[in-house]
């Protein structure tokens, strides 16, 4: 009889019944005392910070962890990484774990960027030998240039972030603990960080805390909810984030969902606007006001990172206007045009040219590409020519924060094609006042009114 192969799922972590519990005092001095005295610890009251946590994490798994805070996600991540001693439960760890906590933790702050390397990576197991081969590309992927070299207590808490990440990145951990550090950084670094989440995760284990539930949907597998330092939901990672999202919102406004039937019960039908002569009194008190999106461009950046076959290369990204004007400043809702300058290499058939919009946390807000446009005639390039791409867009609202375009250069189909040139955030943007309250993103509207419905008799 033939013996069935089985692949056996490796636990990477397991937690069971964790719990971290505090005592409060009425006096200060009560806390010292009742370090030496047992009638003194009588009097303080317990707290619970986290109790009763259990759950397993296994290799080329990523859960995230939401809650408010003071909810335990900070606790629960000290105890998993050992800074902090569990009252209750234990941790099982199999293989090494590195965490990136609160910004600065495990940093000597007279040391500079470099021995701080050199101190968290031999924290972390590595030997000298280990270390030395290791760390230009820890400097690479920090790319804090001469600070490298200076007292990390000069640091920004973006540096702090870079350095941080850089070291737990190539320290070959087996589990990565992340705890809200992405919060702060700019944008290109923060996409240079989820682009390796994204790639560890394909073997290593990850637990990540955010309160963006966005992010926590795109990355995770699963999600733990807690609340008040106890598991309120685990399961599925979208499925715990909108039970928490809708939890948020019944918080905050102290009512419950209704959802109402409203019978159709007009007859006639409604004029549709012309969109082609439409007023839209709401994009023109958005431009006129105070309230405007505004958004900043920053040049393109010739030494963003790019791959593919190198038969096509992109020379330039720019956003213009619709008189094919460079622009550096523009406002949600305006028209604008997408320039992507690139130079075949060889001669290409079929040529797709693209573009994605990201947040700084890397979720894809929209895209396009010429594909479809040009179906019935496919797009052929030849060898060193030049050649610009062109894409009439409508800005959308957008809320404040730093967002990317990443451009690509294929040829092939829309399912299947070859990657000759793609350009992480060949252009990055900034919105440095928007509108914008839910979603990721608002649309200028083609027409907004409120008016009876026609009774037809």
């Amino acid at each position: 009889m033939e013996n069935d192969l089985v692949q056996v799922t490796k636990v990477a972590l397991t937690v069971t019944n964790l719990g971290k519990c505090y005592q409060l005092f009425d006096k200060p001095h009560h806390r010292l005392l009742s370090y030496f005295f047992s009638r003194y610890q009588q009097q303080g009251t317990d707290f619970w910070a986290l109790q009763n946590v259990s759950f397993s994490l296994n290799q080329g798994e990523t859960v995230g962890i939401v809650g408010r805070n003071g909810s335990g996600k900070s606790t629960l991540l000290q105890m998993i990484a050992g800074t902090l001693t569990a009252s209750t439960g234990s941790v099982q760890r199999s293989g090494r774990i590195a965490a990136l906590l609160e910004l600065g933790a495990g940093f000597n702050p007279e040391f500079t960027g470099r021995e701080n390397v050199l101190l968290n990576a031999a924290i972390y197991g590595l030997t000298a030998t280990e270390i030395q081969a290791k760390l230009d590309d820890i400097i690479a992927f920090a790319d804090i240039g001469e600070f490298m070299d200076q007292p990390v207590a000069h640091y920004s808490s973006g540096m702090f972030v870079r350095l941080a990440f850089a070291v737990i990145a190539h320290v070959d951990a087996d589990v990565l603990i992340v705890d809200e550090a992405l919060a702060v950084g700019d944008a290109a670094f923060v996409q240079k960080c989820m682009r390796f989440l994204e790639k560890f995760k394909q073997q290593g284990a990850i637990l990540f805390v955010s309160h963006d539930t966005g992010i926590v949907t795109q990355l995770c597998d699963r999600a733990i909810w807690l609340d008040q330092g106890k598991m309120r939901l685990e399961g599925d990672a979208k499925a715990v984030s909108e039970a928490y999202l809708e939890h948020l919102y019944t918080a905050q406004q102290s009512i419950e969902s209704i959802v109402n039937d409203v019978a159709d019960t007009a007859s006639g039908k409604q004029a549709i606007p012309d969109f082609e002569h439409w007023h839209d009194a709401r994009h023109d008190f958005l431009t006129d006001s105070n309230l405007r999106n505004e958004m900043s461009v920053q040049p393109f950046d010739l030494d963003a990172t790019d791959f593919g076959t190198g038969q096509a290369q992109i020379d330039s990204v720019a956003i213009l206007d619709t008189k094919a004007r460079p622009l550096r400043w523009l406002v949600g809702g305006e028209r604008i045009v997408l320039s992507i300058y690139f130079t075949a290499l060889d001669r290409l058939e079929g040529v797709i040219v693209g573009f994605l919009v990201k947040n700084r946390k890397g979720q894809v807000l929209f895209g396009e590409n010429n594909y479809l446009s040009d179906i019935d005639s496919p797009v052929t390039v030849e060898k060193n020519t030049s050649y610009m791409a062109r894409f009439g867009i409508t800005m959308p609202y957008l809320p404040e924060d730093e967002y990317v375009i990443s451009t690509g250069i294929a040829s092939g189909l829309q399912a299947e094609h070859i990657q000759h040139c793609w350009r992480h955030d060949a252009l990055v943007f900034s919105v440095t006042q928007g509108h914008v309250v839910h979603g990721l993103m608002g649309i200028p509207l083609g027409f907004c009114d409120v008016s009876p419905v026609e009774q037809v008799e």
